[in-house]
């Protein structure tokens, strides 16, 4: 399996050499040259496989230059039970008949981020041995909250590499905060922007594509590559789980072989449901994927008119890892729905530069519209969502699954759909408990609180366990404070490796 750019302009590259590269040189972002399918005899052999094992069928296909014992050794340091708190990696529950969660948050940062950034520096890694890199690799990010920690859990202390992210100072949670300044390891560093998620990931595009930067860096050794979900390293991983979704509820019984079923995911950047796009390319049987968005709606727009426009107020919400105005994979989805035309994606990504804005001629939009729908929920919505699914089924769900549960709702009333469904659980409800509790609890119950003090009140009210990485973070040493403008991002990297 080869690799190309969206812009055109590198194309049969290795996995390991896009990987490694993180974006590519053009700008654009790394795709399959060709889409690997999955015959049904093989896709049907997952239902009595564990996660690993259904990991390495589908992570083969897109790794060719890395042997077989390679990938399954980075799938056995990423996904086993020192690093998840659930035998199944990724379980499915049933939330009430035809409805279930695929819970994405048993890892160490309690996030679905941890599902693709356990695995990317065993990935990464390798990628650098097997193309001869000698320089020492920077890993450079910029997150909307989870993606951060993630990242800088998965790549502390790793040889060979540093990783500096980018957070943008107002628009995480106190806990997402700490969880990244409180950060351990020798490789890593933290920094704020002075700006919103779109200031931060605008920045950080511009430091891989400023020259000047890159030359300084390599002769001093070193080279940037990326952990954000623009690295294809970063989405491929994702892929697996839509596949183990599927198996699970086959061998469960609860669905026929061959049965089409629908997902629904909260998404922001476009690449958590992009995974579940190249599982349905590959031969996974689904019907619909649902793009749940919240107030910061650009792509359910999108989606139903074919025109992206950012032009818009940026919005902070209680789903905060939603706050997105740029998604950067949906260039991804239309380099593939227009069957690789980079000359058109190069066209719409300069008039979003240059505009803010653009719109896909109606065929393409049909083509989307054939695969996708989407609708977003408001705050309001959100928190009655949380209130309501914990009441009636005594599940308790996050601020962004609880967009998805909201718009799974609205597409059933609008388009009377009753295929089996799987909602996908971004986070731990935990990890956003300051709007979950306000949710749930009676005033009385939460008044005068912090978010810390309501880990163990939610934890009572709920009976589920607070998860370990979110223990006593209001107890440990604050690393990492430096807040920067976002036109002082790259001499902040460049401070950071002592340039």
């Amino acid at each position: 399996m080869l690799y190309e750019s969206t812009r055109g302009k590198y194309l049969s590259i290795t996995s390991a050499e896009a990987i490694k590269a993180g974006i590519a040189p053009d700008g654009g972002l790394f795709v399959p040259a060709t889409r690997p399918g999955i015959d049904l005899e093989k896709l049907h052999k997952m239902t009595s496989m564990n996660y690993n094992e259904r990991a390495f069928v589908v992570l083969q296909h897109f790794l060719t230059d890395y042997s077989d014992d390679e990938i399954k050794d980075c799938i056995n340091n990423a996904y086993n039970m020192d690093k998840f708190d659930s035998p199944e990696i990724a379980p499915v529950k049933e939330l009430s008949q035809g409805i279930y969660t695929l819970e994405l948050w048993h890892g160490p940062t309690c996030a679905f981020k941890d599902m693709a950034l356990q695995i990317l520096p065993h990935l990464l890694t390798r990628a650098a041995s097997k193309t001869g890199e000698k320089s020492e690799i920077v890993i450079l990010v910029a997150t909307s909250g989870d993606t951060g920690k993630a990242a800088l859990e998965g790549f502390k202390d790793v040889p060979g590499t540093r990783i500096v992210v980018f957070y943008p100072q107002e628009g995480v949670s106190e806990i997402q905060k700490l969880q990244m300044i409180t950060q351990e390891g020798k490789n890593v560093n933290v920094i704020a922007v002075d700006g919103n998620f779109d200031d931060t990931q605008t920045g950080v595009k511009e430091i891989f594509g400023d020259q000047g930067i890159n030359r300084e860096l390599q002769t001093n050794g070193y080279r940037f590559s990326s952990a954000n979900s623009i690295n294809w390293g970063r989405l491929v991983p994702q892929i697996v789980y839509y596949f183990s979704a599927y198996f699970d509820l086959l061998s469960q019984g609860k669905i026929e072989r061959g049965e089409a079923i629908n997902f629904v995911v909260p998404t922001g950047n476009f690449g958590n449901i992009l995974a579940g796009y190249y599982a349905r390319a590959m031969g996974l049987p689904i019907h619909k994927l649902v793009c749940a968005a919240n107030e910061n709606n650009v792509l359910t727009e999108f989606i139903r008119t074919g025109i992206y426009d950012r032009n818009r107020a940026f919005k902070r919400t209680i789903s905060p890892s939603m706050d997105i105005l740029i998604s950067s994979n949906l260039e991804r989805l239309l380099y593939e729905i227009t069957e690789h035309n980079a000359e058109a994606v190069n066209e719409w990504m300069e008039t979003l530069k240059e505009k803010g804005w653009y719109e896909v001629e109606p065929g393409i939009r049909d083509a989307i519209d054939n695969i996708f729908w989407s609708e977003y929920a408001t705050d309001r919505e959100t928190m009655q969502t949380i209130k309501d699914t914990f009441n009636q089924h005594n599940y308790l769900m996050d601020t962004h699954t609880a967009v998805g549960k909201n718009v799974y709702d609205k597409y059933v009333l609008a388009t009377q759909d009753k295929t089996k469904t799987v909602i996908v659980s971004t986070a731990s409800p935990f990890k956003f408990n300051a709007s979950v509790a306000r949710a749930v609890l009676k005033e009385e119950e939460i008044a005068g609180k912090s978010e810390f003090e309501l880990l163990d009140v939610l934890a009572q009210a709920s009976g589920i366990a607070i998860p370990e990485g979110l223990k006593n973070l209001d107890q440990k040493p604050l690393l990492h404070t430096d807040t920067v403008p976002k036109e002082e991002m790259p001499g902040a990297v460049k401070e950071g490796l002592g340039l």
